[in-house]
């Protein structure tokens, strides 16, 4: 095991396109909660302590949590789980939320990287969507942040916003880029079933830009990247070489990885395995020192191999045919041989000797690629 994720669900403020696990921070009881999270760490580690290649604390909004509350999370981290000096350590975190009491607390107890989530620097987009901050506070948490030591900081930016234009996109990335950040994130918005913004599209009152404006906006995010020296190493991740997100990039290798707290996923032995997302739900069990796992799928081989694709195709790089080899005793090549062949002569992917990678035009439709190889072999 070489990376954890940490789960906080608690936000001050709930954004309109958010379905992640999350509450209302008002009244949480966020300390028993922190508590039970340790305990969790513990009953799953067992004292089999490996150093982490990564820890990755997540929500919700981790920096929701004021100063003592952040005291006794990193804290309960640093007890349970073993990192060292090259461990990428990295926080969610709210632009505008960080104190400079804050970034102390998260710099003296070893985090190392931090990603904001921006999403667009428009201060009309960000009020529509329902977010707290306003574009001047991302300037003032960055400064703050680099004053107290952090260099390793990325940003999340969403296109495809209501009422958004293309330049608008082009506009905030602009601003991104001026910061001279290592890292940037870039999402299309998508509409999850209870939202509000999911609520007001029921009701025809959700103006988007539509498919063919968002695929251009997409366009116009990588062009702009690589013009600036980015390289994108995912479908919508970009970073200046050396500066990729090591706990993303857990995920897309198919890898396993612990997920401790409310509605947290992991991945550990073979099994891929789910928490109980309501806080009472998740901390009563741990009461008992049980685990407060809802639902557990081991994950057969040709599952594995599935998952090896559609996830490792998300990378610039793609899949490469002698690891999946090395991996599953099988040859790529003849047990996705029909998808490869489909989507190469459509133009969507591509193969060297080494591996097999979307074209930038199989960027733009990676989802349908994707699909193909959910449930091959069933058929």
């Amino acid at each position: 095991m070489k990376a954890a994720y940490i789960h906080i669900p608690f936000c001050h403020h709930i954004c309109h396109y958010c379905d992640f696990n999350k509450v209302f921070m008002k009244g949480q009881p966020v300390d028993e909660y922190l508590s039970s999270m340790e305990k969790e760490m513990e009953l799953t580690i067992k004292g089999n302590k490996q150093t982490l290649e990564t820890v990755f604390v997540g929500g919700g909004t981790p920096t929701a949590l004021n100063e003592n509350q952040l005291e006794k999370l990193v804290s309960a981290i640093n007890r349970q789980l073993k990192t060292d000096g090259n461990t990428e350590y990295t926080f969610e975190a709210n632009p505008g939320d960080l104190s400079k009491e804050k970034l102390s607390i998260l710099k003296n107890a070893g985090v190392n990287r931090l990603s904001f989530g921006v999403q667009t620097f428009n201060d009309d987009l960000l009020q529509r969507i329902g977010r707290s901050h306003r574009a001047k506070d991302v300037f003032a948490s960055i400064e703050n942040a680099r004053a107290a030591g952090f260099e390793n900081i990325s940003i999340d930016l969403i296109y495809s916003l209501p009422g958004q234009t293309k330049q608008d996109v082009i506009d905030s990335i602009q601003t991104a880029l001026g910061l001279g950040l290592v890292h940037y994130s870039g999402y299309s918005l998508i509409i999850e079933p209870k939202t509000v913004f999911y609520n007001l599209m029921q009701k025809g009152k959700l103006p988007l830009p539509g498919e063919d404006a968002e695929a251009e906006m997409y366009v116009a995010l990588m062009e702009q990247m690589e013009q600036n020296g980015l390289k994108q190493y995912e479908i919508s991740n970009f970073a200046v070489p050396g500066y990729e997100s090591k706990h993303n990039l857990t995920y897309w290798n198919n890898e396993e990885y612990y997920g401790f707290g409310a509605g947290a996923h992991g991945y550990v032995n073979g099994i891929r395995q789910s928490n109980f997302g309501p806080l009472k739900k998740y901390m009563d069990p741990l009461t008992r020192g049980e685990l407060p796992i809802m639902d557990f799928h081991k994950v057969t081989v040709e599952e594995q191999m599935e998952e090896e694709m559609f996830l490792g195709l998300r990378k610039t790089e793609g899949v490469s045919i002698r690891q999946f080899q090395e991996k599953y005793n099988r040859d790529l090549l003849q047990f996705f041989g029909q998808q490869i062949e489909e989507w190469s002569s459509k133009g969507l992917l591509e193969m060297d000797d080494e591996r097999i990678f979307l074209t930038r035009e199989g960027r733009l439709l990676g989802n349908e690629v994707f699909q193909s190889f959910i449930g091959v072999s069933n058929h």
